[in-house]
This record gives C-alpha cells, sequence and structure tokens, in this order.
C-alpha cells in the first residue's frame, strides 16, 4: 500500500488520463490496499459493471496488478511504478521520434494510449488515411522490437513480482528437510530469485518467431533455408519502460561529466555511452560492457574537437587516440588511485577495455540531489555538516562543532531542523542498561535509505501541487472561457478571432503554463534520480 503523497500523486494522474471515475476506483486501492472486486464495489460506492469496466481499463493499461489468493480469491493492486512512469510518456515518444523517426514516434504513442497492441491492430490504426504507409510501421515496429523498446505483454506481468517470489520461495523452502538453517534460508531465496529472472527472461522471448525463407540461386531439391525473425501478430507488445529510461540515465550521466570537467569530456562520455548502448539492459546495471578504445574513437563525431578541451605543452597537435586516452584517464580517476578517487570516477580501465561505472555514478547522483535540497533548506553550513557525516561516520554534537570549525549554539539548533526533516539522524548509546539521558551518548548520521526515501515522499508532494496548481488556474471561469472558444473549430482556424484581450490572457496562461512544466520536467529528473536509479543491485554505503 503506498504512503499519502504516493496515493494522493497517482490518484491525479489516474484522474487526469482517465476521468473521475476510474480514479474514484484506483483511490480505493491506493488507500485500502488490495482487494477483491467484491470490496471494491463496496468501498467505492459504484455499480459492479462501472467498477468491472474500471478495472479492465487499469488492467489494460498495466496499472493494476491481480492475483489469485487462497482465502480472498481474485485480489487487486495498484502498480505505483507504473502509474508514477506515465508522467514521462511524453519524453518517451520524443525519443523515439529521435531514433526510429515520426513512424517510431506515433508507433509508441499509440502504444502507450492504448496500454498494450496486437501488430495488426498497430499496423490498421496508424495506416488509416494512407494504406500505403504501412510498410513504413511494419519496419519501424520490427526494430523497436528487436531493440526491446516494445516487450510483450505476458499473463507474468499482470502478477505482482512480489506474489511470484513468495510463491516460488514457499516451494523451495518446501525442498528443504527438517528445520532450515539460516543458509538454506538464503540458497532458497536466491533460488527464487533466479527462478524469477528466467521467467522473465523467456517471457520476453515470445514476441519474435522465425520465418524459414528460401535461399537464393539453389535450384536443387535441397535447398538452404535461412531464419529470419519476424514479429508474432498474436503476441499483445506494450512500451519496455527500461530501455527508454537507459537514455535518460546515460544523459544525466554526460551532463555530470560536462559539469565537472568541459564540453570535450562530455563527447566523450557520449561516445563511450553511445558504443555500449546497445547492450545496457536496464538502468539497474553495475557497469556496462567492456569495449575498446578503438570501438569509442568510432562512435565520436566529425565535429568533436578533443583538443581543445586539453591545455597542450607543444605546438604539435596529437592524434585523437592519444587525446582520447588522456580523456579516459581523467574520467577513471588513473592520477587518483585511491578509494576517494574511484568514487569520483565516470569509467574504469581493466587493460585495454573501458567500462561504464553506473552504480558510482548513479551513487554520486543521489547524493548531489540531497545535498542541493540541503543547500536550499539549510544553506551551506548545513552541507558542510551532511558532507562531514557521510566522510566521516557517526559522532556526536562536540566532535561535528570542532572539525566542521563552528560554533556549538550555531551546530545544534541547525542538527535539530536537519534531523527534523530526516536528513539526519541520531543514534544513542546508553552506558548503563536503565538508558538514562544524562547517561547516554548521542551519535549524529546520516542514513541515506531513510533520507531518500522522506526526500522521496516530499518531491511526490510537489508533483501533486504542481498539478493541483495547474488544474486551479485552468479552472478559473474567465480563462476557462477563453480555453473552450479556441477549441471551436472555426477559432482554431483563424485565431484572429479572438480578442486582443483574449490573445493576452492565453498568451499568459501558455507562459505560466510552460513555467509549470518546466518545474514538474526538474523536479520529475530528482525523483528518476532517487527511484529508478535507487534501483535493486545499486546499494548505497
Amino acid at each position: 500500500m503506498a504512503d499519502a503523497d504516493t496515493a494522493r500523486l497517482c490518484v491525479q494522474i489516474v484522474h487526469s488520463h482517465f476521468g473521475p471515475l476510474i480514479a474514484t476506483v484506483a483511490s480505493a486501492l491506493l488507500t485500502r490496499g488490495r482487494l477483491p472486486l467484491s470490496q471494491l464495489v463496496r468501498f467505492t460506492s459504484l455499480k459492479a459493471r462501472t467498477v468491472r469496466q474500471a478495472v479492465l481499463v487499469l488492467v489494460q493499461h498495466n496499472i493494476v496488478w491481480h492475483a489469485l489468493i487462497e482465502d480472498d480469491g481474485e485480489v487487486l493492486e495498484v502498480n505505483t511504478d507504473e502509474c508514477l512512469t506515465r508522467l514521462r510518456f511524453g519524453r518517451y515518444v520524443w525519443q523515439a521520434e529521435q531514433l526510429y523517426g515520426p513512424a517510431g514516434a506515433e508507433i509508441v504513442q499509440i502504444v502507450l494510449d492504448h496500454g498494450k497492441l496486437r501488430p495488426p491492430d498497430i499496423i490498421s490504426r496508424l495506416s488509416v488515411q494512407d494504406p500505403k504507409d504501412s510498410a513504413v510501421y511494419s519496419q519501424a515496429l520490427h526494430k523497436l522490437v528487436m531493440s526491446a523498446y516494445l516487450k510483450p505483454s505476458t499473463v507474468l506481468s499482470h502478477v505482482s513480482p512480489r506474489d511470484n517470489r513468495m510463491k516460488y520461495e514457499a516451494e523451495e523452502r518446501a525442498k528443504i528437510s527438517g528445520f532450515p538453517t539460516a543458509k538454506e534460508l538464503r540458497h532458497a531465496k536466491e533460488a527464487a530469485e533466479a527462478r524469477l529472472k528466467q521467467d522473465g527472461s523467456e517471457a520476453e522471448k515470445v514476441g519474435l518467431k522465425r520465418k524459414a525463407t528460401q535461399q537464393p540461386g539453389h535450384r536443387s531439391a535441397k535447398r538452404k533455408v535461412a531464419d529470419e525473425e519476424i514479429v508474432d501478430e498474436n503476441v499483445y507488445f506494450r512500451v519496455n519502460f527500461d530501455k527508454f529510461s537507459i537514455h535518460i540515465r546515460n544523459k544525466l550521466i554526460e551532463t555530470a561529466a560536462r559539469e565537472r570537467f568541459n564540453d570535450s569530456v562530455a563527447a566523450v562520455m557520449q561516445a563511450i555511452l553511445k558504443a555500449t548502448e546497445a547492450k545496457q539492459v536496464s538502468v539497474s546495471d553495475v557497469r556496462s560492457d567492456p569495449i575498446s578504445t578503438a570501438n569509442i574513437a568510432m562512435h565520436l563525431r566529425d565535429d568533436d574537437d578533443l583538443s581543445s578541451g586539453l591545455v597542450q605543452g607543444s605546438s604539435k597537435k596529437p592524434s585523437n587516440i592519444s587525446l582520447l586516452n588522456d580523456y579516459i584517464g581523467m574520467l577513471s580517476s588513473a592520477d587518483s588511485p585511491t578509494p576517494a578517487g574511484r568514487a569520483v570516477s565516470f569509467v574504469s580501465l581493466s587493460g585495454s577495455k573501458v567500462q561504464v561505472e553506473f552504480e558510482i555514478v548513479c551513487r554520486r547522483l543521489r547524493r548531489l540531489v540531497l545535498e542541493a535540497v540541503t543547500r536550499e533548506r539549510h544553506g551551506d553550513d548545513g552541507v558542510r555538516i551532511l558532507r562531514l557525516l557521510l566522510n566521516t561516520g557517526k559522532m556526536d554534537e562536540k566532535q561535528i562543532s570542532k572539525v566542521a570549525m563552528m560554533s556549538p549554539k550555531d551546530v545544534r539548533p541547525l542538527l535539530s531542523a536537519m534531523s527534523a526533516e530526516s536528513l539526519i539522524s541520531i543514534q544513542e548509546v546508553p552506558k548503563s542498561a536503565d538508558r538514562n539521558p544524562t547517561r547516554t551518548f548521542y551519535l549524529w548520521w546520516v542514513d541515506l535509505q531513510k533520507a531518500y526515501s522522506v526526500l522521496l515522499g516530499s518531491l511526490y508532494k510537489t508533483l501533486y501541487n504542481i498539478g493541483v496548481r495547474r488544474r486551479a488556474e485552468e479552472e478559473e471561469p474567465g480563462l476557462k472561457a477563453i480555453l473552450d472558444k479556441r477549441e471551436r473549430t472555426d477559432v482554431s482556424q483563424d485565431e484572429n478571432l479572438l480578442t486582443r484581450m483574449e490573445r493576452e490572457t492565453l498568451k499568459e496562461w501558455d507562459a505560466k503554463k510552460e513555467k509549470l512544466t518546466v518545474l514538474e520536467a526538474r523536479v520529475e529528473e530528482a525523483v528518476f534520480i532517487l527511484r529508478d536509479l535507487g534501483a535493486l543491485g545499486i546499494i548505497d554505503d
């Protein structure tokens, strides 16, 4: 069950995308947890037919999981991650257009609009006006499926992974005879996780099938036959959000390299990411596949001037390969082979191969978000204390005051304010068993998981407030009348039918809406760093 801020934001997203009735059903599931259909009808006070249709819509758009439980039968549960990801749909469509042109963007958009579709339905809906375009859409669809930007929707994707994990763990524990030890329980959990990953990998292979084609130039009875992979027309496809999220992560890493060094380093970082992009599967990858320097050089753009980012000691211009090696040395912190140097590196070198360290970079991006919020709320003194505790560990108030070179009367209220916002935490170490406060040490430290969780809830609250502000502005009577007038066919074709005052009001509203959209995009980027880049496999120290 989601917390209050996450639930409110999910209900707002469902309301804006599907309307008030479906938002009522989603609200009941978010506030009360998983429910069977009979209880859902009772809690929503809607007709059973209406609730059933709303559930079908939510399942079609992958927002609701359904599972069979022995006691309650079939129960329904909201997939909050899927719901919150709907805020990035515009960015996914734009990314598809950058990769595969307008045809790819239209395919991704229509699949997002319908949740999941079969290939014949996609082609028929897009080629209504001009049937000749069906070949273009078929080719773009094949590329999207082959590159895993569209993945098959199977029965497994409609069941909560937590339920499957618990089921597999129970089956593995049943194989243990006698009282299980901690080692056997750990092996059972690992086996269940492996089965879950295997099911996911097998499910993704459903969307493609092999078609036998005869090789030309062989007229004998024993003709050579080649296998060609084609899209299975009987499989429903949905958008693979993880594949699109990889591009967002790579762009953030490129921007981080530019901010730390310069544009030339960012160009090299972009080439490294581009060279390994085809084999990047998920944002939870710890590091990329090894790649050679020659392969990186092939992905550099023609207009990239690597010599402009380095100060040359001689007048002779070095080759691009030598400059590339220098930049890779900078990105790998080769001049500082220490734990501190490795913590600020972007890539690692193993012989002549280069690997992008996603885990290290993503951990640093999350800490930068935490420091930015601390600086905004508590100034540079708060960031100084936060960095001190992150680098040193648990410290008491006197040590913090001494090491940070701050007055105790300034440190005490700052620690209390930061603790109230869960940016830092306190650890009690009693001297005696009675836990007397006068005989207890109080140590301050940074609980990163707690800080990120509270900060993520605050960002969800901000996104909700932005949506409320946008809707309140649109519902203002004067503006609403002008917006309705602009939707008319004659006015949309000729805006001169609007008065000067109405045009100025619309211009002012468009500027205000653009500011709210930019703000929402920035907050959503921070959410992406904290939530998506903090996935399993990337654990903070």
